[in-house]
């Protein structure tokens, strides 16, 4: 089994809000030196089976149609760890 990562963020030309609400609230939190926080969204996805360029594809397609809305977020996709079965 393997887990596969997609990492959703707003364009840099997008305003993050939420982002912008973090930064401000840092240095009254005694967090100096932070100059930008731009906030997204993580997907942690468990794939049974191999993660090979056919399965890359779907999660990718994925990505694009239903986890990102690709007019305002980039996205990207990654295989983060191999896992072994149980009883291997």
């Amino acid at each position: 089994m393997a887990r596969v990562v997609v990492d959703v963020m707003l364009k840099p030309e997008i305003l993050d809000p939420q982002g912008q609400a973090v930064q401000r609230a840092l240095p009254r939190l005694g967090f100096e030196g932070v100059s930008d926080v731009r906030q997204g969204k993580r997907f942690e996805l468990e794939v049974d089976g191999p993660v090979d360029d056919a399965a890359l594809a779907r999660i990718h397609e994925l990505a694009e149609s239903f986890l990102a809305n690709t007019v305002i977020e980039n996205f990207t996709v990654k295989v983060e760890e191999e896992k072994a079965e149980a009883g291997e």
